[in-house]
């Protein structure tokens, strides 16, 4: 039964991906790449991989789609028709760039070998000793948080760098005082829509809470918790008006939470070799290794969740606000005209 599951999704996302290549329509496009992250969610649930299901769903099927259509909405609904070049040039240069992957791969086991290195030596204590080590029953948050916690720190910083790269690229657009905006698309007007709204965000608030600090005996964490956070607000924000949510976080503090969170999780490192042990060694945070790793990494889960969570509310913010700023220069435009 499991295999006939397996085979009905990895065929759904072969449909999924073939409908993408074909369609011109950007708006359906962004609508089938949210169903290809959903259906790769429940691949992964599949694989028992909860964790990264849990990631690609909130993720993928739900801040990337909203961030794709906040982009259409400032472009065109259509792909536009691009001049004639030769395509000999990409097609060699993707030939060439898979037969590199290709031949990277052939000393690689087989998938699913048992005899592979990392069946052999690294999952194995993780499984064995991760408990003793730590005292948390998820073994992948004792893993990202701990025995890897430098490849974790990492990619806390390229999500820091994703923002800054994006707010480079389109920039903060602050408004003069006195100067009004475009009209504003909001949903308030709508009363089952504001009501559900009030209801339904308190709930996805609690419930990321519980994601960042049940992560240690449950799927979820700080990357997953910072996602659901920002869904939360920003879908006051579709709701309500992006002036709303603006007064729910200033600005001011959602420009420098992202620097934050990362400040907060390279700090434990620092007070870790203060305290005279090595850099993320989480055992010089106390005298119970146990409750010192338990610890620390509570503190740095908390700093990729308040990371993750702003970095995602500065990208959609800074995208509708944009979108204003342009609806006021063609309304100026036009009434001048």
């Amino acid at each position: 039964m499991d295999t006939v599951i397996d085979v009905l999704l990895l065929a759904f996302l072969a449909i999924c991906a073939v409908s993408i290549l074909r369609l011109r329509d950007l708006f359906a496009m962004a609508m089938m790449f949210g169903l290809f992250s959903l259906i790769s969610a429940g691949l992964f649930t599949t694989m028992h991989a909860p964790d990264v299901a849990f990631t690609e769903a909130a993720v993928g099927a739900g801040i990337s789609t909203i961030l794709i259509l906040a982009t259409l909405a400032q472009t065109a609904r259509r792909e536009q028709p691009v001049p004639t070049r030769s395509k000999w040039l990409p097609l060699a240069i993707v030939c060439v760039t898979g037969a590199a992957l290709i031949y990277g791969t052939v000393d690689l086991p087989a998938f699913g070998d048992p005899a592979a290195p990392a069946h052999n030596h690294v999952a194995p204590y993780y499984l064995q000793e991760s408990y003793n080590d730590i005292g948390i029953p998820n073994v992948v948050a004792s893993i990202l948080a701990s025995y890897r916690g430098y490849d974790t720190l990492g990619e806390v910083v390229v999500v820091f760098s994703a923002v800054i790269g994006v707010l480079a690229l389109l920039g903060l657009r602050a408004r003069p005082p006195g100067i009004v905006a475009g009209p504003v698309r909001r949903l308030d007007h709508r009363a089952v829509l504001k009501v559900i709204a009030k209801l339904v965000v308190p709930v996805i608030l609690l419930f990321a809470l519980y994601v960042q600090f049940h992560g240690e005996y449950s799927p979820g964490g700080g990357f997953q918790a910072g996602v659901i956070f920002a869904a939360a607000i920003i879908l006051y924000a579709l709701v309500f008006g992006l002036d709303e949510a603006r007064r729910v976080i200033k600005p001011q503090l959602l420009q420098r939470l992202p620097a934050i969170g990362v400040l907060i999780f390279g700090g434990v490192g620092l007070l870790t070799m203060l305290l005279g042990g090595n850099y993320l060694a989480y055992n010089a945070l106390g005298e119970n290794p146990q409750k010192a790793q338990q610890t620390g990494i509570i503190l740095v889960e908390i700093g990729v969740g308040v990371t993750v969570a702003s970095v995602m509310l500065l990208i959609y913010f800074t995208f509708a606000e944009r979108g204003r700023g342009r609806k006021a220069d063609e309304g100026d435009g036009g009434s001048s005209a």
